[in-house]
């Protein structure tokens, strides 16, 4: 009796909890009506602010919900997509004054125990995405989960910079009112990389916990992921946020750091001195982006650097950062600059260019051959001298570091 009357003031406690911190838990669901019931049953023992998303199933769902007179239903009749029943989840919540709201899958994967974690969490951090983070080394776990999961976790880190266990776990807590102006545009399950992404890029946090799940087996398992198409739009996805990522977000970032004195010592200190490569790796990371960035192939310079970056094993974030010398106002500069130093190579074919603002590609139609020529030039005297500049002035500042602490 004792245990029992325990068991009823922690459901009470955690009640109250969920209800304070003004949270509910949100299920989609489709053609899941054999593990809903229990899911539901399971999620009530720690609160009733339950929300079921029915993404049009075909099966018993709706009777089912009947059975549950406390959660609130959303229903529409055709099936949409995970993303959208989750999009629809977060309105109803907004609607009922919720300012939080954690996932929870209707495949019984997931256990509900591990509330209590997500609640113990957002007691302390109330500006992030909490995602639940399963142990995948688990001998239950389908190789094409673990698959799409490490796949997930490193395009994840590519757009975001942020390092994460489990990008691919339904589980998670989210701060709904912060996530209100930012208009998703996707609605099937590539919607969870969406949101943690675009939810990175405007500074929420994305953290995790550990949770426990169980994946049935292979022939009691239920799954609606259609391998080919949802990995198909998951990779388009990650390709169109990868080029957002580079082409916006890190030259954004980037001019934001200049601009902020704090973050301008934070970035130098983490990339050049703090950075766990060589002196000589830091400089030929700078040297090859201003390279990548003068040589004449325009539209594709990022992408390549990119590329090959991974590829020399180089500071990713110094040579994007580098490559960032061909910015619009530094075209003219460029533009001339080429023309100038092709001209040792052309001779009597020499074309004479005046510099000015109005300095642009299509001055390079009247003599391509000596543009070409002195790009090429132009970007391997620039490479080498911000190359050799930067190594100079990281043995100095580190001669300098060592002084002040001999001194002190």
């Amino acid at each position: 009796m004792v245990a029992i009357e325990d068991l009823m003031n922690q459901s009470a406690i955690l009640q109250a909890k969920f209800s304070a911190l003004q949270t509910c838990v949100i299920i989609p669901t489709f053609n899941n009506a054999g593990t809903l019931k229990q899911v539901i049953a399971d999620v009530s023992a720690y609160t009733t602010n339950i929300i079921v998303v029915n993404d049009g199933s075909t099966d018993g769902t709706k009777n089912i919900l009947q059975t549950f007179p406390f959660i609130q239903a959303v229903q529409y009749e055709k099936n949409v997509g995970k993303g959208w029943a989750i999009r629809q989840g977060f309105a109803k919540a907004t609607e009922l004054g919720y300012h939080f709201a954690i996932t929870i899958d209707s495949d019984g994967q997931h256990f509900a125990k591990d509330l209590t974690s997500f609640i113990q969490k957002l007691e302390t951090t109330k500006d992030a995405i909490v995602i639940g983070a399963r142990n995948m080394d688990q001998s239950s776990v389908p190789g094409k989960s673990s698959f799409g999961n490490k796949f997930s976790n490193f395009w994840f880190k590519v757009e975001t910079g942020i390092a994460q266990p489990d990008t691919q776990s339904g589980y998670r807590l989210y701060p709904i009112e912060l996530l209100k102006k930012i208009k998703f545009l996707t609605r099937k399950y590539e919607f969870e990389i969406e949101v943690l992404v675009r939810a990175a890029w405007k500074g929420i946090h994305v953290e995790s916990i550990p949770v426990t799940v169980y994946y049935p087996p292979k022939d009691e398992r239920i799954s609606h992921f259609r391998p080919f198409k949802d990995f198909t739009r998951i990779s388009i996805l990650n390709t169109i946020l990868v080029l957002i990522t580079f082409f916006y977000i890190k030259p954004r970032n980037f001019l934001r750091t200049i601009f902020n004195r704090q973050k301008t010592k934070k970035f130098v200190l983490d990339n050049f001195i703090h950075a766990h490569q060589s002196d000589q790796v830091k400089a030929l990371s700078i040297a090859f982006g201003v390279f990548m960035g003068i040589i004449p192939i325009w539209g594709f310079q990022l992408i390549v650097a990119i590329f090959l970056a991974f590829i020399l094993r180089l500071n990713k974030t110094l040579v994007i950062i580098a490559a960032n010398i061909s910015i619009p106002p530094m075209i003219p500069l460029i533009v001339y600059g080429s023309y100038k130093m092709g001209a040792y190579w052309m001779g009597t074919k020499t074309t004479d260019i005046t510099f000015s603002n109005n300095i642009s590609l299509e001055s390079v139609k009247h003599n391509f051959e000596q543009y070409l020529y002195g790009s090429i030039t132009l970007a391997v005297v620039a490479g080498a001298f911000f190359g050799l500049m930067t190594f100079l002035l990281l043995k100095i500042f580190k001669k300098r570091t060592v002084r002040l602490k001999e001194v002190s």
